[in-house]
């Protein structure tokens, strides 16, 4: 875990997963505390951001509101955190129209796909959430202002503060510190890979349906992996035991690792990064799972609208990327750089 040492004038209290209290040390009438970051910080980046992204521009691209938003919406003065988890762990449990809050959201952007995410994970997120400011873009302020809402401070944490964190370096996604480890690189490379990927897949399913997107994805795909390997100076691939794409198979030792996150998603168990150390290289392994979205082109008859499946096989005539179901391994990220 990584330590951040923090001056504070008053005494701050909070609690963490592992239950240990913090250590003070007073000096000069100041208290220095230790603070484990959060766990919810990166889950929120890991499983957020690919949509919920606070450095998209209002109007490029966006495909749902920033996470700040969230906040705005469910937290009011008389809001504790236990009712603020239960309501983000419901609506992500089964969202539904009915039981959203951003109503303007859903309208602009549809209503949240269905996903199932590992035992405690929104819980930590939504955690997190409450007790620490969240990212704002710029343009949020001025937008909620729009809105009629104007700042928020006092009982409502992180509101009306002034900080427009995390977006002044997005790849770092929050991170402030320069010596990053392996896995904060390797995450890095995928979850931006991964948020372009994405952006550009969700945004066209949005405007143009599916079969558009189908398009974009044989055509800009692999493209625009090769021009985010490109830009992080690393070897960047997604690839799949069953691949639509031959240009996707995976090998013999990938293929060791897709089966070994198979099963602990298959467990509902929280997946880590697999990182391999070759000589000067670092190789690194992380799953892509499938949600409610994906099975519009890789479920089953149920889901597949027949035209779409058509077009599929005329593109990819042995199609092995399909039957699948929610939360199911698809492939992994498979991605080489330079140790750091």
């Amino acid at each position: 875990m990584k330590f951040i040492k923090l001056t504070i004038v008053a005494l701050l209290i909070f609690s963490c997963n592992n239950k240990k209290q913090a250590q003070y040390v007073t000096v000069e009438n100041k208290q220095i505390a230790n603070q484990t970051e959060h766990p919810g910080k990166k889950l929120l980046e890991t499983y957020c951001y690919i949509c919920h992204n606070p450095t998209m521009p209002e109007d490029q691209g966006r495909i749902a509101p920033p996470m700040v938003a969230i906040k705005y919406h469910y937290i009011n003065d008389d809001t504790t955190k236990e009712e603020f988890i239960k309501q983000i762990v419901d609506y992500t449990a089964n969202p539904t129209e009915e039981k959203a809050k951003l109503f303007g959201a859903v309208r602009r952007f549809g209503v949240m796909p269905k996903q199932q995410f590992p035992e405690g994970v929104i819980e930590k997120i939504a955690d997190y959430m409450f007790d620490n400011d969240i990212e704002e873009p710029d343009w949020f302020q001025d937008h909620m202002k729009g809105k009629g809402f104007g700042n928020r401070n006092g009982k409502r944490q992180g509101f009306g503060n002034g900080k427009r964190k995390g977006h002044q370096n997005d790849k770092n996604f929050g991170n402030t510190n320069n010596s990053k480890s392996a896995e904060d690189i390797g995450l890095e490379y995928a979850l931006s890979t991964k948020k372009v990927l994405g952006q550009n897949l969700m945004g066209t399913i949005q405007k143009e349906g599916t079969l558009a997107a189908l398009n974009f994805c044989n055509i800009q795909a692999i493209p625009l992996t090769d021009s985010m390997a490109t830009k992080h100076n690393a070897n960047i691939k997604r690839v799949s035991d069953k691949p639509r794409n031959p240009d996707n198979k995976a090998n013999s030792e990938e293929l060791t690792y897709i089966n070994q996150y198979k099963k602990q998603v298959s467990l509902n168990l929280e997946v880590k990064p697999t990182i391999i150390e070759k000589g000067e290289k670092v190789q690194f392994y992380y799953p892509i799972t499938t949600n409610s979205m994906c099975l519009q082109c890789h479920g089953d008859s149920n889901n597949i609208d027949p035209e779409v499946r058509r077009n599929i096989l005329s593109l990819y005539p042995n199609d092995m990327a399909y039957d699948y179901t929610e939360n199911q391994v698809r492939g992994i990220w498979s991605i080489e750089f330079d140790k750091p």
